[in-house]
């Protein structure tokens, strides 16, 4: 295992692109041959979801890496702040408005008997 991260890690990013597609193929058709009952392509599948996740993985790092490169480069930018989160303020009901109330037809209907 520990060789296939190394080999990630010292793919290029058009190389890994190449491989995210490969494996997305690869497990299209392994969920086929698994459909058909072959015992071999579980093990097969798993290996290759697990590959797959690895090189999406580098590949966002590589893709943050490469942003917070671009950030710091040029001058420095003083982060933005996000403004405060007002607190969230109920509206209170007039006296006018009062909820409707919901008939659940649980009451009983007369039947005439006397």
């Amino acid at each position: 295992m520990p060789r296939r991260i190394e080999k990630i890690r010292e793919s290029g990013r058009d190389e890994l692109h190449a491989q995210e597609k490969e494996l997305t193929e690869q497990i299209f058709r392994l969920r086929f041959q698994l459909s058909t009952g072959q015992a071999e392509a579980l093990k097969r599948l798993r290996d290759a979801k697990k590959d797959l996740a690895r090189v999406k993985t580098h590949l966002r790092a590589q893709e943050l890496n490469g942003a917070a490169g671009e950030q710091n480069a040029g001058h420095a930018k003083p982060a933005q702040e996000k403004p405060a989160a007002r607190p969230k303020v109920k509206a209170k009901e007039s006296a006018d408005e009062k909820p409707a109330k919901k008939d659940k037809g649980t009451s009983k209907k007369k039947t005439g008997k006397a």
